[in-house]
């Protein structure tokens, strides 16, 4: 990236607990680029001939965390092409690996302004993402299988982020 570093905030919160609806608001109020990683990995997985459609579509399916290599450089794109200069990235580090790709990729090409952790019941998160499937969200992952894999997922591996921040 040239010129002036973006400032980022992450926005982090358990599957189904509004990170995209929260964005969306933070964009119309404060001109922030909302870039969503899992928006954006599903984006890839559907493109036709990508370098990393199947390992995402095998990550996607299984509720585990894509490698971080892959996020960092969708993200990286989509700050360079957008033409701005302030970020939402939402459901991105999600785990100790992504935290330390991040650094060691980004930090010193970014301002991380502070992370915002939306908290939600299981519950709630879960009649969220199941509504949304139903809705025709087109997620492969808005069922109950993939559910109860991201949720194991979210507290084994993204809780700890949260805790470091």
């Amino acid at each position: 990236m040239s010129g002036p570093k973006p400032y980022v905030v992450f926005v982090l919160g358990p599957p189904g607990s509004g990170k995209g609806t929260q964005c969306q608001k933070l964009v119309e109020k404060f001109g922030y680029k909302h870039l969503s990683a899992g928006d954006l990995l599903r984006q890839e997985q559907g493109t036709p001939g990508s370098q990393f459609g199947e390992v995402i579509d095998h990550h996607i399916r299984n509720g585990t965390i894509v490698p971080v290599e892959i996020t960092c450089r969708l993200l990286d794109r989509a700050m360079q092409s957008s033409g701005k200069s302030h970020f939402l990235i939402d459901g991105f580090p999600r785990n100790k690996d992504n935290l330390d790709g991040w650094n060691r990729e980004m930090s010193d090409r970014v301002n991380l302004q502070f992370v915002l952790f939306l908290e939600c019941p299981e519950e709630v998160c879960v009649e969220r993402c199941l509504n949304r499937g139903q809705a025709g969200s087109g997620r492969t992952d808005d069922n109950i299988e993939s559910l109860r894999k991201r949720f194991k997922t979210y507290a084994n591996d993204t809780l700890p982020i949260i805790e470091y921040y």
